[in-house]
């Protein structure tokens, strides 16, 4: 049984200016991610991957091609057109966590259900945190919190809103080995349970290995990709 892609890129290209002239981040690339599935976007640094990234999040814009996030072209919307597109159904994780620093654990995770509207942010908050084992850490501030136990929180933070959509950038990329493999199991454990579409990027094989598919950038274009749930159209060259 097939089903709905909830990203869609078509043709996606981004230039930008630099001394030497115009440069090319990413070059005409195509392909589609279907509701629920994880993708790993991997390749050697500066190959494209974070640009990608924002583009797919809106965050950014292309240059040429066009973005579909849950069937709306991102391209016809300007910038608070976007923001309330992501509102409520796209969550992100960061390499650097991203916790607000005047807010405790409990309130880093409040603060996105409180802006949705939930009725029970608290207690909805409470259930989270719990999820992913932090339930004696609620009134620790980030700086108070090690390296792992924060990257936990941001996930906490992300999967409150339970999103349809959640984008990571390196999450395990400030994190040991072991802390990191406990990262990996939550942000997949997560994505099966909350059937949310996992887009992540990453230098780590093994949680690229853990994905049910996999696209490797090199120079803005498809070089390789994996996976059933991954339909893409390697771009051709200049």
């Amino acid at each position: 049984m097939q089903t709905t892609p909830v990203i869609e890129v078509h043709h996606l290209t981004k230039q930008v200016s630099s001394t030497e002239g115009g440069l090319t981040i990413l070059d005409d690339i195509s392909f589609q991610i279907e509701a629920g599935s994880s993708l790993a976007v991997v390749g050697a640094s500066g190959s494209g991957k974070s640009t990608l990234l924002g583009l797919l999040a809106g965050l950014d814009v292309p240059s040429k091609g066009r973005v579909l996030l849950d069937g709306v072209d991102l391209s016809t919307l300007d910038e608070d057109g976007r923001a309330q597109q992501r509102a409520g159904r796209v969550g992100f994780v960061f390499q650097s966590f991203q916790l607000l620093p005047s807010l405790t654990a409990l309130e880093n995770v409040m603060l996105p259900l409180e802006l949705a509207g939930n009725s029970d942010p608290k207690e909805a908050a409470l259930k989270v945190l719990e999820r992913v084992g932090l339930s004696g850490r609620l009134r620790h501030y980030p700086s108070q919190l090690s390296g792992g136990e924060q990257q936990r929180c941001a996930i906490a933070r992300a999967f409150a809103i339970e999103p349809r959509i959640l984008f990571a950038d390196e999450p395990t990329g400030n994190l040991d080995q072991r802390t990191g493999t406990r990262v990996i199991e939550l942000l997949l454990q997560m994505n099966q349970g909350l059937n949310t579409t996992l887009v992540l990027v990453t230098h780590d094989p093994a949680l690229a290995e853990r994905c049910d598919a996999q696209l490797e950038l090199d120079a803005g274009c498809i070089v390789s990709h994996r996976g059933p749930v991954l339909m893409a159209h390697e771009a051709r060259r200049e």
